[in-house]
């Protein structure tokens, strides 16, 4: 194939177009594919530093082994962008993680590339092992079954867990750890401190040069394969100053450290790899933001950094008025941690590999013996906290909503069931957005409220949410759940006195005789929206913020089922276990005749879009509020 330099891109659509490619000419197509992503997410943001690294990965992968035949699986799956532009999706890729358009992580429903769906952490060998041991059954041994797994997943127990199961299967799979050492944030951990040591050790290197140039003479194995094998093994396992190799440890035979920038390398080890059976694991090492100054030198902002001028690197912000702008509720959140443990020395913050998006990291400076990083964990960071409260100290758990999942029998048999006073800051609650279903923090309320002695709020604004953190740690509450979204709240003067807020008590927002808007959390802003413009139309909304399902105040809705005929329930959130379904309980509970219109998440599957985009669609906007009023009241 005959392509002008700068030009190599444009004629690849698909894995077979890279395969016509000579070996050498993947060095500029790296350079080409990675400019395609920086200008791409400059101006549609996503996620930046991950894919960057990823990029060489991505190109050997998809010379060498046969996609979709050959499965290939990506852990967490903001490592998969060049994945996805070399796999048909090029043209369509400036609506990444837009609304209707690209999903930001590989999704099986979009391509027949993506062999499994990711979002969350440490799947990627467990799903990849059921593969292999699949294709063994059904005796298509011709199969090869990739997994990549990075970003500080490693760290994540499931992944341990896999590689346990990954030694004793003796299945055809290949892991390979693109070691950039940082998730997010900067990783943590004993496995930081090993693999950092692999990467250093000059004994384990030179070694290492050792077993590639032996490799280098045996592209195609023959009679001598299993000697070379057993040399390599040896090599491998006799080194690290006398440590064993952990993975070896697992039964899984460990290729590296190699240079994960080096495409053409890499190209010659996969093409190797490919004919040695069994579980294996290729250490990659590559950097965060690779070939982007700005990313390279400021990882963690470049994770996910938002619009950005691709030659500066400086952030785009939207053009705002003279009004002063609401904080995001993460920044209120990590600015009143620090300003009560400055009062209470029992205060200690726990956070599964999140200190900058949850806000953490001010008081992890001011503080880092009482804020602990424990990595992608979310498991171990519930339990943690309960043997932290056991003590009589009181831990705020910090949990994206969707990750909090993960970690649903730990918040069940390790907080609820002792009766524990363990606080779970649930961030990201309700429809996060652009990184779609994966991420949409929509089942806590419904989850939680089936845990005996577990409290749940949700606060409207950023005083309601700092008056939440200040109850919670007076203690002797037992589990308490505080709920709230991604992205600003309303009130641009937020720092409000702290003061106690009365466990399972709504109030009245607003007055009004001709319908009920009962809400719960951020929502109950739209309710007021839809009220004030329903009063346009000589319709007199009232608004209750419930602020707590659990305990729900059954006085004040005793007093709403007897003064309405028609009520609203509106959250972001379920609507099957959540705020309605509780309404409903009530109401036939009670015997009540009320007509009640549930308005939240509906039971399928929301992709992404931006949150106002998702709102709309789900009907629980201030303008699908106000509609649902017009039409119960046959306006």
């Amino acid at each position: 194939m005959e392509i002008t330099p700068g030009e190599i891109l444009s004629h690849i659509n698909s894995p077979k177009d890279l395969k016509k490619l000579k070996e050498e000419e993947l060095i500029p197509l790296a350079g080409e594919l990675r400019q395609f992503i920086i200008d791409a997410v400059s101006q549609n943001p996503g996620h930046v530093g991950a894919n960057l690294g990823s990029v060489e990965i991505t190109l050997a992968l998809h010379y060498i082994f046969n996609a979709p035949y050959d499965k290939i699986v990506w852990d967490v799956g903001h490592q998969a962008y060049a994945h996805k532009i070399l796999t048909g999706r090029k043209d369509k890729f400036h609506l990444n993680r837009s609304y209707k358009g690209l999903s930001g992580f590989p999704n099986i429903f979009e391509s027949k590339y993506d062999a499994f769906g990711v979002g969350h952490s440490s799947t990627s060998i467990s799903a990849t092992l059921g593969m292999a041991v699949a294709s063994s059954l059904l005796e298509d041994n011709g199969r090869q079954h990739i997994a990549i797994i990075g970003d500080g997943a490693m760290t994540g127990g499931m992944a341990m867990e896999a590689l346990n199961n990954v030694g004793i299967s003796k299945s055809n799979i290949l892991i390979i750890l693109n070691d950039n050492g940082i998730a997010i944030d900067n990783n943590v951990g004993a496995l930081k401190e090993y693999l950092a040591h692999i990467t250093a050790s000059k004994t384990y290197n030179r070694a290492k040069d050792l077993i590639w140039r032996l490799m280098g003479g045996n592209t195609k194995y023959g009679k001598n394969s299993r000697a070379l094998v057993r040399q390599i093994s040896n090599a491998v396992k006799s080194t690290l100053l006398d440590k064993s190799n952990l993975f070896e440890a697992y039964k899984c035979r460990y290729f590296g450290p190699v240079d994960g920038h080096d495409v053409l390398s890499l190209v010659k080890i996969l093409r190797d790899l490919k004919t040695i059976p069994g579980p294996k694991l290729l250490h990659c090492v590559t950097k965060k933001g690779k070939g982007f100054e700005m990313a390279e030198k400021d990882q963690v902002r470049f994770h996910a950094p938002g619009k950005f001028d691709k030659n500066t690197g400086q952030e785009i912000k939207k053009e705002s008025g003279k009004e002063k702008t609401p904080p995001k509720y993460q920044h209120v959140f990590g600015h009143t941690m620090l300003e009560l443990a400055k009062n209470n020395e029992k205060i200690t913050a726990i956070t599964p590999a999140m200190p900058t998006g949850c806000s953490l990291t001010t008081m992890m400076k001011e503080f880092p013996e009482r804020t602990f990083d424990v990595g992608i964990a979310e498991q171990h960071a519930v339990t943690f906290s309960a043997g932290l409260a056991i003590q009589g100290m009181q831990p705020f758990c910090n949990i994206y909503s969707t990750f909090m999942q993960r970690a649903y029998d730990q918040a069940i048999h390790d907080v609820a069931l002792q009766n524990l006073d363990v606080t779970f800051c649930l961030d990201r609650g309700g429809l996060v957005g652009q990184d779609g279903a994966t991420h949409h923090g929509v089942y806590d309320l419904a989850y939680f409220r089936a845990i005996p002695n577990m409290t749940i709020s949700a606060p409207s604004n950023e005083e309601e949410l700092r008056d939440l953190m200040y109850t919670a740690q007076l203690g002797e509450k037992g589990p308490l759940v505080i709920r709230y979204p991604r992205g600003r709240g309303i009130m641009p003067e937020w720092e409000t006195p702290l003061k106690e807020m009365p466990i399972g008590k709504g109030k009245q927002n607003r007055e009004g005789k001709d319908i009920a808007l009962v809400a719960l959390g951020h929502p109950t802003n739209f309710a007021i929206k839809a009220a004030e413009n329903l009063a346009a139309d000589n319709i007199d909304a009232a608004v209750y913020n419930m602020r707590f399902l659990k305990p729900i105040d059954e006085a004040l809705l005793h007093d709403i089922f007897r003064k309405f005929s028609k009520i609203i329930s509106i959250e972001d959130g379920s609507v099957i276990g959540g705020l309605g379904s509780r309404l409903t309980e009530f109401k036939n509970h009670h015997g009540y005749n009320s007509e009640i219109a549930l308005l939240g998440v509906p039971d399928r599957i929301i992709e992404q879009g931006l949150p106002e985009e998702l709102h709309r669609e789900c009907g629980f906007d201030a303008r699908g509020i106000y509609e649902k009023a017009k039409e119960m009241l046959d306006y």
